[in-house]
């Protein structure tokens, strides 16, 4: 008679518990010392059970933090106006930003053709990670010139919010010129910042916004987790 392997034993156990939802989407699992304990194993043996999980898109690993029952995707809006607060909101999920770095720099030669600006002019660099109740579901990096919007670093850093940050500095509205969707893998980097492995798939939007007179902005790129989001299109 053949035996079934211990580890598939425990993740056979873990799948039923999350499906009678003892975890529910977005909970923890208990550690890995934890769940040896529990089950009188090694800790390779739950770390294969915990695998196994993983390729079966139960789970998701984020690095330092833990083992999390896959939540699921939470459907964002590509459309004339793209406001990610507003967005999240209306999914039902917290929405929150973490900034990752400011600056103020000489842009390159594509800041420079999608803000329309001359070689080398000054621009501020707003670089962060997005979150939904408390998860990464993105990176982001936001480009914008630097000499009509000399106080906006300051207002980034007070607000964390591209939106609030544009009207205190006298734009009320922007919209969507152009949005391109790409899709790529994760770098050691990406990964790190988003609790993914190194190579799982992510989806790249590069976008430019123009206030009422169509000036450019904003010139964005945002890194999606590929599973974590729905990408919707439409007005």
């Amino acid at each position: 008679m053949t035996r079934t392997p211990v580890w598939r034993a425990i993740a056979t156990t873990l799948t039923d518990e999350i499906a009678a939802g003892h975890y529910r989407p977005g909970d923890k699992l208990p550690t890995e010392a934890e769940l040896s304990a529990r089950f009188g194993v090694n800790r390779h043996t739950v770390r294969r059970a915990l695998a196994e999980l993983s390729d079966q898109g139960l789970t998701h690993a984020r690095r330092g933090a833990g083992v999390f029952v896959m939540a699921e995707p939470t459907d964002y809006r590509i459309g004339k106006r793209v406001r990610f607060h507003q967005n999240l909101t209306e999914a039902g999920r917290m929405p929150a930003k973490r900034i990752l770095a400011i600056q103020t720099r000489p842009c390159d030669t594509d800041e420079a053709e999608a803000l329309t600006l001359p070689p080398g002019a000054l621009v501020h660099v707003y670089e962060g990670l997005s979150l939904s109740d408390g998860t990464p579901v993105a990176l982001f990096r936001s480009i914008f010139p630097a000499e009509r919007f000399a106080d906006l670093p300051e207002q980034l850093e007070t607000y964390q919010s591209v939106t609030r940050a544009l009207t205190a500095a006298g734009i009320t509205d922007y919209t969507r010129a152009s949005t391109r969707l790409t899709a790529k893998v994760a770098t050691a980097t990406q990964a790190l910042h988003l609790g993914i492995s190194e190579g799982a798939p992510i989806l790249r939007t590069v976008a430019i916004n123009v206030d009422p007179d169509g000036h450019p902005v904003e010139y964005g790129h945002t890194w999606f987790v590929g599973d974590r989001i729905t990408l919707v299109l439409g007005d």
